[in-house]
């Protein structure tokens, strides 16, 4: 039947974009009311008085919350979730109540007729890499190490024939997805149901049933359409307890919470900035003695969270002295997340510029200089790739994009360059389990997957049919929901591979138990339960992205005409959602690249530019000529899939490339993100 590989519209396709697919907030359920928030308007100190009579006064206010008058809560390691259970403020914007009424707009108006009034403490939301109060992490995310060393990058700085020597940053940017967080809650005696926009059901339900001192089994989120997360929706928030909370105070009446966009400013995390200090060194051949990493970037006092921006420089190239490091500045902000490619991400950007601007300090072509630092087993490890195809992704790009003819050029008013940085990103997979079942002629498989826009409700169907060696219109799929098997979150670029593993195995167990003839009812379930590494191999997907960037000669506007992208993921299930992934991840590095970027005001601790008219995302307009391609990649270790996750390695590496490209144009090195005109202007020729 050969389903996978196979070129198949998204299922939901058509409901989507006619409006007819049922979001979160949007559940058909009788008789909601609506909740709005209460934030904080000091960074720090603690609530003294809240005075709701005039609120309670409007009609169509229901009930409204206020700290310490809800149910204690469980606690928990997320103290985000631990909502008005005292009167204490650790950032501006924090949830210190919530109105319940008849309409959003009613609730939404009683919030602006509570009168406040606080202690405020002296706050301090101020980041800079040379604070006098800066820590190392304990350890990464992932649990590896915050800094590593070997060997002696100094003394190999100190005595190479040529060295960098630079500081570049990236910006502060928030995930901004089109759906905003939503949630939609109903006590049912004593169990709860949730439609909630979430990239996991089941972390939802793992973590509220904690939280609220319920079972389990108590606890029932549904999800089956998710407009968009980037890892923001990657764990719940602080605002899903407050629906539960809600819903509780109203027995038997569902209410409905969606946060305005200026709250997901707020409440529901973001990429930190980070400041990479990046040292390299090299021979006259170009070969790299000496490769040093030191990224800094601030946390939240309330809880730590770490961008790992300096985790991939210790795989990337061989050198035989390295150093990498993570500090980390505590202040009174909102609580950074997981966004797109956490890590790698931006902690691509100071490498592969620190590279490009080694070739161009050699005279040697960056590709070929990347091609001369590759590595024979992971430089960190010691262990072997299970695949490793970065070169026959330069390789393949470059007779794409045109790399031969790359002199820089102007066109009438336009100065014209190209650029190119490699990509990585880690393949690994989590635990998920699936069940498949003949019914009515149909194989119905059931995993508690979510789809936030990836393809899930597509490529399971198709690696189902293709094990049990059905037509595609043979095999029906339930996901979004914790009545289904267990499913890990979609995140870490693992969701395919993880879900993908677990129905190839069910549907293996089920063709081994019935045959090719089943019978009505027959049912087999099938696991996947890899940890986050491999023993043996060092796996990860990589990548090459093109760029080639325009700028006005007078004004120094920045046009980017043209993106190009070779990707060496393993097994592609399905070419349409695959391209979908790698383009609208380059798409998103492009808008890091030229637009995106949060200003917080540190004398408020806050962010100012907090809509999408002041916070800028590339449009279409912007993205004229976005191409994906990628090298047909067997890689038999990886997991029973053979397949790398694809939904984040598409915006490592974009902004990368086109400062090197804006670079080829001008003459003008830029190491800070964004790209804007201001930073070009004054070197122009």
């Amino acid at each position: 039947m050969n389903a996978i590989g196979q070129d198949i519209p998204r299922r939901h396709g058509h409901a989507k974009v006619t409006g007819n697919a049922t979001y979160a907030y949007e559940t058909d359920v009788d008789n909601a009311a609506y909740c709005a928030l209460l934030q904080a308007t000091i960074a720090k100190g603690h609530v003294t008085e809240i005075d709701i009579t005039d609120a309670l006064a409007l009609p169509g206010v229901l009930t409204i919350l206020t700290p310490g008058d809800v149910q204690k809560l469980a606690p928990v390691d997320n103290p985000e979730l631990a909502v008005l259970q005292d009167n204490h403020i650790a950032y501006r914007g924090q949830i210190i109540g919530a109105v319940i009424a008849d309409t959003s707009e009613i609730a939404r108006h009683a919030t602006e007729l509570i009168h406040l009034s606080y202690h405020v403490d002296d706050h301090d939301s101020a980041f800079t890499a040379d604070r006098d109060d800066l820590y190392t992490p304990k350890a990464l995310v992932t649990g590896a190490p915050a800094d590593t060393t070997t060997g002696d990058v100094d003394t190999a700085m100190r005595t190479a024939p040529h060295t960098i020597d630079h500081t570049y940053s990236t910006a502060t940017n928030h995930n901004n997805p089109l759906e905003p967080h939503a949630t939609t809650a109903l006590w049912q005696d004593d169990t709860l149901v949730l439609w909630d926009s979430t990239q996991g059901v089941h972390a939802v339900r793992t973590d509220l049933a904690e939280v609220l001192r319920l079972r389990p089994d108590q606890v029932r989120v549904i999800c089956p359409y998710v407009g968009g997360g980037f890892g923001a929706k990657g764990e719940p928030h602080a605002h899903v307890v407050i629906a539960a909370l809600a819903a509780r105070a109203l027995p038997c009446r569902p209410v409905r919470l969606a946060l305005t966009r200026a709250q997901m400013f707020t409440l529901v995390g973001y990429r930190p900035p980070t400041v990479q200090h990046t040292r390299l060194a090299a021979d006259d051949t170009g070969a790299l003695t000496a490769i040093a990493i030191t990224s800094t970037s601030p946390t939240s006092a309330m809880r730590e969270y770490v961008e790992h921006a300096a985790a991939p420089t210790r795989m990337m190239y061989a050198a035989p002295h390295r150093a990498t490091r993570h500090r980390l500045a505590a202040l009174d902000i909102a609580v950074p997340t997981w966004m797109r490619a956490p890590g790698e991400c931006p902690g691509m950007f100071g490498p592969e510029v620190a590279i490009d601007e080694l070739a161009t300090a050699l005279g040697i072509d960056p590709i070929d200089l990347r091609v001369a630092n590759e590595p024979e087993v992971d430089p960190e490890t010691g262990k072997p790739f299970s695949s490793r195809n970065l070169v026959a992704c330069l390789r393949q790009g470059a007779d794409r994009f045109g790399w031969a003819d790359r002199a820089p050029r102007r066109e009438g008013d336009w100065l014209v360059g190209t650029g190119v940085a490699a990509a990585v990103f880690p393949a690994f997979t989590n635990r998920a389990t699936a069940s498949i079942r003949y019914e009515r002629g149909h194989y119905v498989v059931e995993i508690g997957a979510a789809d936030l826009g990836t393809g899930a409700w597509t490529v399971l169907p198709q690696i189902a049919a293709d094990a049990l060696g059905v037509p595609l219109h043979l095999v029906d799929i339930g996901i979004g929901d914790t009545a289904y098997p267990y499913a890990s979150v979609a995140g870490g670029s693992t969701g395919t591979a993880t879900w993908g593993s677990a129905v190839l195995v069910a549907a293996e167990t089920f063709r081994d138990k019935f045959g090719t003839d089943p019978t009505e009812g027959d049912e087999a379930e099938g696991s996947h339960d890899t940890g986050p590494f491999n023993e043996h191999y060092s796996t990860y997907a990589f990548g090459a992205q093109f760029a080639e960037v325009r700028v006005h000669a007078d004004t120094a506007e920045i046009r980017v005409p043209r993106l190009l992208g070779v990707f060496a993921a393993g097994r592609i299930i399905n070419p349409r959602t695959a391209r979908s992934q790698f383009t609208g991840g380059m798409t998103m590095g492009l808008s890091m690249a030229l637009h995106e970027t949060s200003s917080l005001d540190p004398r408020f601790g806050h962010v100012i530019n907090h809509d999408l008219a002041e916070y800028h995302i590339a449009s279409c307009a912007d993205a004229t000529d976005v191409q994906a391609y990628w090298i047909d990649e067997e890689d038999p270790h990886v997991n029973p899939l053979g397949a790398k996750g694809i939904g984040e390695i598409g915006i490592v590496g974009t902004a990368a490339a086109i400062v090197n490209a804006a670079h080829h144009a001008t003459g003008v090195r830029v190491r800070d993100l964004p790209l804007t005109l201001d930073k070009l202007l004054p070197g122009l020729p």
